[in-house]
């Protein structure tokens, strides 16, 4: 199955999440949100979070150190069991696998300590099909985990979809469709737009 296609299993599951997610408000928001929701179960690791805000800070107007420490606060204490705790034994366990980038290292080895069945990630290339075959993990991208949830449960996903609108001022549900494709999540952005037609 390629990453850019998910299965219904994805419900209930518990999803590693990558700092490129948790570095896009809309896509982190839609993941927090469904997490919210209990559609799905969602972990990282420090070092997720440290990155994500590394990059925020580098790249967003007006983030600084304190608002990633207020965002780090915020996400580990609304959800005080998603931050997993890394091993060495998951370590070991990705040690030897030839990747990419050695970057991506500490990500699938977060999965493992977490017992992850999907990493969701926009890396495209982070993740080498053999090497998640060999762990029994999944990679996923945003796009991909969130159009099968509005599929698979569109009434809890028009649920997140209004949590991240109303929790962001300013923000409407036009401006977060807009904000979806502009992610890379054009297909979640096409199914969700459908979605609040009908609504």
């Amino acid at each position: 199955m390629s990453g850019q296609e998910a299965e219904s299993r994805i419900l209930f599951s518990v999803v590693l999440s990558d700092a490129n997610i948790v570095f896009s408000r809309v896509l982190r928001d839609y993941v927090l949100y469904a997490m919210t929701h209990q559609l799905i179960r969602v972990r990282w690791s420090q070092a997720i979070l440290d990155e994500a805000v590394r990059r925020m800070i580098e790249k967003v107007d007006g983030f600084d150190e304190a608002s990633g420490e207020r965002l780090v606060a915020a996400m580990n204490g609304t959800f005080p069991y998603s931050q997993v705790d890394m091993t060495e034994e998951a370590s070991v366990t990705v040690a030897d696998f030839v990747l990419v980038d050695d970057n991506d290292r500490h990500v699938i080895a977060a999965a493992v300590a977490a017992e992850a069945t999907f990493v969701c990630s926009d890396d495209l290339t982070g993740f080498p099909p053999e090497v998640m075959t060999a762990l029994g993990i999944e990679w996923v991208t945003a796009d991909a985990l969130f159009s099968t949830l509005v599929e698979e449960a569109p009434e809890a996903m028009l649920k997140v979809h209004r949590m991240a609108v109303s929790r962001l001022p300013g923000a409407t549900d036009e401006s977060t469709i807009v904000a979806l494709r502009g992610a890379g999540a054009g297909r979640t952005a096409d199914l969700m737009e459908d979605l609040l037609k009908q609504s």
